[in-house]
């Protein structure tokens, strides 16, 4: 019996022990696994906390011209196993994650150097591409920064703009010009001729300016003298400029204004006959006698038509040779759409001008005319002695060529001569008449 207690007390304290080594067993491991477990989870947050991905630097914002390439850079360092994503902040559109491009926008690249600086591409930049690029690194919490892309576009016109008028002589006229572009566009109105723009208030209130200042231009009361091209012009400081022409035009009916109504000509001259004519749309210009007869360009007339302005004309007929069946009235006739108007010249004759004759009289035919001969000065040439058969003689002087004017409405005749021929020629008179005296004494 007390083998068998032993037994029973051997084997109860076999299984105490037992059971205390597996509660120790299970203690031990629980507090290693606790352990290990503290040691996987604080030591890499310990080391993502000292290495996390930083930005290096800010990403610079840029302005430019539409057409041109843009691109953004985003240096990160430390990024480790993080990735980099680009964003257009304005409408949240995913542009590319890392290495890979997500918008469908062809134009759209990414690039990177050595996991450091990357690169958002953007080539043909086109108006809709300015706004907000963010560049993200995909840590808890998101760390991100934006870069402004801004776009310059050059002005252009919108549908909105003018484009030519008619208005009546005396209506009002409204030019507009409209033009789109960044930054917006300032527009100007200028003259093409060069001639003022004449600005007009409600009040009556006139002034000229050669350039408006801004997108509508309105003309009050607008006259002929206003018609033209006027020109739009655009700018904002991205080339190029931009212009547009706007043709204004007034109509009215035709009017004539006539120098002289009445002109006077002699016999066998031209004489031209001359109309100024206004009128828009353009007339129909021409020439008629008092007999009905159009006068057409011919031997007889010409009739010429000379553009002033782009209302003005100018209408002139020669008549060449005038004869007595010249004489009479002439009408200028002007007419368009708008109405017919003329006015009437009356061409009468005039006494004809003076007209003068040069005669040109050689020394040497002068001095056969006259004759010459020697003579004695000493001798007494008056005394009864004197033979008259005898030539008489005349003494010659070299004197200029003489000119002659013949006056036809005149009996006079004038010799233009030096002083010292003239006293030469009185004393050839006096030896002629000395030698008629002697051998024609017609008076005895």
């Amino acid at each position: 019996m007390d083998i068998i207690r032993h037994r029973e007390i051997v084997i109860v304290l076999i299984f105490v022990l037992f059971y205390f080594y597996l509660f120790k067993y299970n203690e031990i491991k629980e507090k290693k696994i606790k352990n290990t477990k503290n040691i996987f989870w604080t030591l890499p947050f310990e080391r993502s906390v000292a290495f996390q991905p930083e930005f290096a630097e800010p990403i610079k914002n840029m302005s430019i011209p539409m057409g041109r390439d843009a691109t953004f850079q985003c240096v990160v360092q430390h990024l480790g196993g993080y990735r980099v994503g680009w964003v257009k902040a304005d409408t949240k559109a995913i542009q590319a994650i890392h290495d890979h491009v997500i918008t469908h926008n062809p134009r759209i690249s990414v690039s990177h150097n050595d996991h450091i600086t990357w690169n958002l591409h953007i080539k043909n930049v086109k108006e809709e591409d300015a706004g907000q690029y963010m560049c993200q690194i995909n840590t808890d919490p998101m760390k991100s920064q934006v870069g402004s892309l801004d776009v310059s576009v050059p002005p252009d016109f919108t549908e909105e703009t003018s484009g030519d008028l008619l208005a009546p002589e005396g209506g009002p006229v409204k030019l507009i010009c409209r033009a789109k572009g960044h930054p917006t566009p300032h527009v100007q109105w200028r003259r093409e001729d060069g001639e003022d723009i004449v600005v007009r208030e409600p009040s009556g209130l006139k002034t000229r300016v050669s350039v408006y200042d801004g997108e509508t231009l309105q003309l009050w009361r607008i006259s002929r003298t206003e018609m033209g091209a006027y020109l739009c012009i655009a700018t904002n400081g991205v080339p190029p400029t931009v212009s547009k022409r706007v043709m204004v035009n007034v109509h009215f009916h035709p009017v004539i204004h006539v120098p002289n109504q009445l002109v006077g000509a002699p016999l066998g001259t031209d004489v031209t006959l001359e109309c100024y004519v206004e009128a828009f749309p353009k007339s129909i210009n021409y020439w008629v006698r008092d007999t009905g007869e159009m006068v057409v360009s011919s031997s007889k007339y010409k009739v010429e038509t000379t553009s002033k302005s782009s209302f003005e004309v100018k209408m002139a007929v020669t008549i060449t040779n005038l004869q007595k069946e010249d004489i009479g009235s002439y009408r200028c006739i002007a007419k368009n759409s708008l109405g017919e108007v003329e006015s009437n010249i009356r061409l009468y004759e005039i006494p004809g001008p003076t007209r003068q004759y040069s005669l040109t009289v050689d020394e040497e035919e002068y001095n056969d005319q006259l004759g010459s001969a020697e003579i004695d000065e000493e001798e007494e040439f008056l005394n009864n002695g004197i033979d008259n058969n005898r030539p008489v003689g005349i003494s010659t002087f070299e004197t200029p060529k003489k000119n002659l004017q013949y006056f036809e409405r005149s009996n006079h005749v004038v010799q233009n001569i030096t002083k010292s021929s003239a006293t030469y020629c009185r004393l050839h008179l006096f030896y002629i008449l000395v030698w008629l005296l002697i051998h024609k004494p017609i008076w005895i």
